[in-house]
Parts: structure tokens; sequence; C-alpha cells
């Protein structure tokens, strides 16, 4: 096929960045969101996303007259959906007296629906948001059909999730291997011909749900590893053992790997993408779910280890430093950190957090505009990112600049030995030594 112009739904952490690599390898790209912000942020030079190198790339994409941006799809060779699909915040799903949450499919639909208008024989469309098993074939395609033409005959259908960590997303959206499932074999052919205009990695072609299944199963077998750190930090709380060595200990076997422990799990993959299989299926899903509970849960066990440091939470005035879901990203969806904040908060203490990457932070959370202004007048210092700001920080001068004489550590970033030796009475997830 010959694709010189590509329409792109959805500009957010994937799709930015997925638009303006295509325009920058000389494709005609048409980048279309529905959030106004957006649209005349880019318009005016500026990008909405922390992300290294993404706003030399939009730069060279604007630049080169082959990127525009609008509110409004128009006709193309090829279409790709990157819209978000996050959970519905009020509706869950029940199996044998156990709720589960429920995949807002809503912006996926929208896009669809507006492809419609424009979608023309001969016309290859894409989905890439991280979706449920099917929705491609029991979604989309029966969105897309409504035009009269058919998927896999008049058009190609196909489902290409990314797979790309924050920090990296540049390079390996083109490093990576891509996956690429069409409701027919010559649809994952034409899907895998657009992406070989910047792709160096292995493309590998496969069917639709297929192709679905493997972006959740990545992510689900990474949640359910986080797991049981989790719960190994917890036993190591109870048993006086330092959860951290006996790690390092552990993975010394050539065929063990135990993850971190840590506050959570968040962002919008690991945290979300296995809720998926649990709504589809929930009847072939406990250790998934199971997984899920132990993570979701883990905010609440770190508010027991400040209520253990602190004695009681109300009124103590405590320094929140992290709120993204990673380190050294702008990323605030579903973050640990911020729901250990909002638990804090709601049990009476008095907190003000401090985001680096983001200092306007989350409504409801009160927010500091520096780190000195943070800690200056903390009871405790509470560590949830391990932000390189954050690892970096020397305890002698943070001794100088606050009353705190409290550290938590959730996230296994500083020397206890160092931080104790200037006067800090320090605490430590899964640290029972």
């Amino acid at each position: 096929m010959n694709f010189q112009k590509i329409c792109v739904m959805g500009l957010g952490y994937i799709g930015l960045p997925t638009a303006s690599t295509f325009a920058t390898h000389g494709i005609q790209v048409i980048g279309v969101d529905v959030n106004q912000r957006v649209i005349e942020t880019l318009k005016n030079g500026g990008i909405h996303i922390h992300e290294p190198g993404l706003r030399t790339v939009v730069e060279a994409a604007i630049k080169s007259g082959n990127m525009t941006v609008t509110e409004q799809p128009e006709e193309a060779d090829a279409f790709l959906i990157a819209v978000p699909t996050p959970f519905y915040p009020d509706q869950t799903g029940e199996y044998e007296g156990e709720t589960y949450k429920l995949a807002d499919m809503r912006a996926v639909t929208s896009a669809a629906g507006a492809i419609v208008p424009y979608l023309r024989k001969g016309n290859l469309v894409i989905l890439e948001s991280t979706s449920p098993p099917r929705t491609t074939v029991d979604l989309v395609q029966p969105i897309l059909e409504r035009t009269g033409l058919k998927a896999g005959s008049d058009f190609h259908l196909a489902y290409s999730p990314e797979r790309v960590l924050p920090g990296q997303i540049l390079r390996e959206l083109i490093e990576n291997a891509r996956v690429i499932g069409g409701v027919t074999p010559e649809s994952a052919e034409a899907g895998a011909e657009l992406y070989t205009t910047f792709v160096k990695g292995e493309i590998i072609r496969t069917d639709a749900t297929t192709a679905e299944m493997v972006k959740l199963m990545e992510n689900t077998t990474r949640d359910v590893n986080i797991a049981i750190a989790n719960e190994f930090a917890r036993l190591a709380d109870r048993f006086g053992v330092d959860v951290w060595e006996a790690i390092n200990l552990a993975n010394l076997h050539p065929r063990i790997n135990i993850l971190t422990p840590g506050p959570g799990v968040g962002g919008h993959c690991i945290s979300v993408d296995p809720w998926f299989f649990v709504e589809t299926a929930p009847d072939l899903t406990p250790l998934i779910y199971t997984a899920r509970k132990v993570n979701d849960e883990q905010p609440h066990y770190v508010m027991s280890l400040l209520q253990k440091a602190l004695g009681s939470l109300k009124d103590k005035r405590i320094a929140a430093l992290g709120l993204a879901y990673k380190p050294d990203v702008d990323d605030l969806r579903e973050s640990p950190a911020a729901e250990v904040v909002r638990l804090l908060i709601d049990a009476g203490a008095d907190i003000l957090a401090f985001e680096p990457f983001k200092t306007e932070g989350l409504p409801g959370i009160p927010m500091a505009a520096t780190l000195e202004v943070a800690i200056k007048d903390a009871d405790a210092i509470l560590l949830l990112v391990r932000h390189s700001q954050f690892r970096e920080m020397d305890p002698t001068e943070i001794a100088r600049l606050t009353s705190a004489r409290v550290i938590v550590d959730t996230v296994n970033a500083w020397d206890a030995v160092a931080w104790q030796e200037v006067g800090f009475n320090v605490f430590r997830l899964g640290v029972g030594k």
C-alpha cells in the first residue's frame, strides 16, 4: 500500500509521539484530539506531555509541514486510534460476591465513530488503545462497517499495542518489536507495511485478538510479580527481615527475578490491563484478581507504616515527595503515591506534596512549588517515588532545611545509615529489623 497521509486519533502519551515520528519520516499526518487545550498548546508551539526528546520531535514535525493538529479527522490512507481506555469511575462488575473494575471504552467508540464519515475503500484502520480481548472485532469493526464497507475485504482493520516505556518512548517506538494483529492476514500485512515507515524492530503478524492478549499478558505478568513482592515486604515487616536484602540474595539464583515492592502499582498499563481480563472472564481469573487486590491495597499498608512512625496521623505535617506513578516521568495516572496522599489527608494528616515534574499536581492535594517549601515545617518526610532528584538528596543538607526528624522511605532510595547519622529516625517499607 502507498501511505501518503494518515490520521492519528488521540494526541496523548502514545498518539503524539507516534504522530510526530511518522511525520518526521515523511508521512503527512493529521493529529486529532477532542481536548481544545491540547490542540491550542500544540498550535502555540508547546507540548502537554513531559517526555525526553519529544518537544524536539514535535517541533520538527510541525515545522516540516508534515503534521497539523485539529479537532476533526480528515480523509486519509490510514487511521490510528490511540485514545485513553480508563475505568468507569462509578461503575463496577460483580462475580460471586467480588467486585471488579470496568473499562470505559467510550473514547474508542467515539474515535471509531468519528472515522466513519471519512472511511474509504482500501483504507487501513489500526487500534492502538489497550483494550479488553475482542474489542477490535466486537466493538470497532461493527462501528466502521456502518459505512457499508466490510472489514478485511473493503478496508483493512488491525490491532497493534503500544509496548513502550515512559521516559524511553521515542527510542522504543522505533527499536522495539511490534505486534500487528489483523482481522485478516492481509490486514496484518497492511499494518506491518505502515509501521515499516519507522520501526526498526521485528514486526510480527498475527490476528487481532491475539495481539490484544499479548499486551494484556505482558502487563498482567508484571502486576502479579509485583503483588508477590509487595506480599514479601509485608512478611518481612512481620518477621523482622530486610526485604530488600532478602530480594537481592534470592535474585542471585539464576532462575529467580523477584521485582521490587513499593507503595503500589500505577500508570495506565500495569494497574489497568489486568482488570480487562477479569472483566471479560471473571470465572477464569482468580489469581489475576487477587494480585490486583494486593497491589490496590498497598497504599493502605504504606499508611500503616506512617502510623507506626508517627503514632497518630491527625494534624501531623507530612511532606510527601513524589506523585507520579513511576520515577522521572510526569504521568500521574492511577498513581499509588497520589492514593497514599489522599488516604493520609482523609486520616487528618496535614499534607504538603512536591512533584518536580508536575508542580500543579492533582485536585484536592496541597502542593508545594519547591522541595524546600514542602519539607521546611514537616514532622515527617515521606518518599513515594524514586525520582533522580530525590535519590540524590544530601541528608546533611536536608537536615539543615527541615524540622522533620522522621523519614519514611517506601521505595528503598536512601541509605538509612547516612540519614540516621545526621539525626533522622528512618522507617523503610519491608524492613522489620
